[in-house]
């Protein structure tokens, strides 16, 4: 009798990001066949223009700052002037050599994503692909686009993404007027940047730039920056914003902007005008959605062009899932991917626990950094009833640890269920919060209850004794 063998699963992956290079790199592990298509370079735009070379460049303000405040510890950074006595230097910053080191450490890390799936066996493949039904992928294999290979697939995953949203009326050139894939080609720190928009991005842009030298004006359509976040925590960033000479203008909706013989104008909607030499529109993203052949396909997408999804990463078509922030899921990296390991776990038939946004943690690079899970102020307020849930908060003021480092202005905040102490949820305005959360992440994720958080031993001195110290204070006899 002749030996029969079975046919791998074979795995079409469009798009290399962060959703895309799990998924294909999980299905490989698992013995499919796998082929990932990726047009510009494995780790797509969250390592060659977003995240990687963007947090990079706010580690570098944040060592900046670290010096600036060094004098807080009793550590004098003075030189002798001309009279003999100390004159504090300026710290210079070299734009062009800074955003140097940060393309070439996205290239770097590109090309280690590469070689792990290369390693792992997966198929890469550099072009543009879209859907050619639900179960092949056409990709071009020449710059015209005119020429395509079918790859067939039992199963697809969609992960291309999104790009910065443009606005006719403030058309980014690159030059004057740039979004955050644009920020990398200056040489010199900007004369005055005009920030619009003051989400996560904004404010972090914001943030990296006055620390390193440039005047920086925030322009804010809503109350306060950070709309969407914890309004306690947002007050202590706009707190920090104006102690380091940030113009934030609250409530001043920008109309357009133009370029000038120097510089560039923005227009608010009330008539008011600023004037500066570079504006960043930090306007939100769109997903990278059209002409992909999605519709066609049979996929559903959201008004603003999102794919959806369910909780195991499915589209409404059996062998399609997508991940990442192509998707109506939160537009995190981590949350990606997630998004593509569970997509692959799921197609292949193995145990998934589905993705519960609610135990996703996030974190806001600001200087200090806010980092949350879970439950907060506005969720439980949309939700249930408050009373049946109750919060703790301890400033870092009173925290031995931080007193020490000199970093105080921040807190630890803890949210949980009254009846069983479970813990919902947690914000930390923090040097470094987006370590510190993960302890929360694990509570809400496992269900621990305050007094389990609490029973475990926390360092003396620590910052995350201020969450065994909340936990604490939320036990009830």
């Amino acid at each position: 009798m002749a030996k029969s063998f079975e046919r791998k699963h074979r795995i079409a992956v469009l798009g290399g990001g962060p959703g895309g290079y799990e998924a294909a790199l999980a299905g490989a592990q698992q013995g499919a066949e796998v082929t990932l298509i990726e047009r510009a370079g494995v780790g797509g735009a969250a390592v060659l223009t977003d995240v990687v070379p963007s947090k990079s460049l706010i580690a570098t303000a944040g060592a900046v700052q670290a010096v600036r405040d060094s004098d807080k510890l009793g550590v004098q950074t003075f030189v002798p002037g001309g009279d003999g006595k100390p004159v504090r230097p300026e710290i210079a910053v070299n734009l062009a050599a800074v955003n140097k080191r940060l393309i070439a450490m996205a290239g770097a890390q590109s090309l280690d994503m590469l070689h792990s799936l290369e390693e792992a066996g997966v198929r890469v493949v550099q072009g543009e692909g879209r859907l050619d039904g639900a179960n092949a992928v056409l990709v071009s294999t020449n710059t015209g686009g005119t020429d395509f290979d079918r790859i067939e697939a039992d199963t697809i995953v969609v992960a291309v993404g999104a790009s910065p949203r443009e606005l006719d009326t403030a058309k980014p050139d690159g030059e004057r007027i740039l979004t955050w894939k644009q920020l990398y080609d200056l040489q010199a720190v900007p004369e005055h940047l005009i920030v619009v928009g003051s989400g996560v991005t904004g404010a972090e842009f914001a943030n990296a730039y006055r620390t390193l030298g440039a005047e920086v004006t925030l322009v804010s359509s809503r109350e306060q920056v950070l709309p969407g976040e914890d309004p306690d925590a947002a007050k202590v960033i706009e707190r920090e914003f104006t102690r380091l000479g940030m113009n934030v203008m609250s409530k001043s909706r920008a109309e357009t902007v133009t370029r000038t013989e120097k510089g560039i104008i923005v227009h608010l909607e009330d008539g008011r005008t600023v004037e500066g030499s570079h504006c960043l529109m930090a306007v939100g993203s769109i997903p990278n959605t059209q002409g992909l052949g999605l519709e066609e396909a049979g996929i559903t997408l959201t008004d603003s062009g999102h794919i959806e999804v369910n909780k195991v990463a499915r589209t409404a078509v059996p062998s399609i899932y997508a991940a990442g922030d192509c998707t109506n899921f939160f537009p995190l990296a981590s949350v990606a991917s997630m998004q593509g390991r569970t997509a692959i776990m799921h197609a292949l038939g193995d145990f998934v626990r589905p993705i519960d946004l609610r135990n996703v943690a996030a974190n806001v690079f600001t200087y200090p950094e806010i980092a949350n899970v879970g439950w907060n102020v506005s969720t439980l307020a949309e939700a249930v009833d408050m009373a049946k849930a109750v919060s703790h908060t301890i400033p870092l003021s009173v925290n031995p640890r931080a007193k020490m480092i000199g970093f105080t202005d921040g807190f630890v905040k803890l949210f949980a269920w009254e009846a069983s102490g479970t813990v919902i949820g947690g914000v930390i305005v923090s040097h470094r919060a987006s370590e510190l959360i993960f302890p929360l992440a694990l509570a809400v994720e496992h269900r621990l209850t305050v007094d389990q958080v609490a029973s475990a031993f926390a360092v003396y001195p620590s910052m995350s004794g201020a969450i065994t110290d909340a936990a604490r204070a939320l036990h009830k006899a």
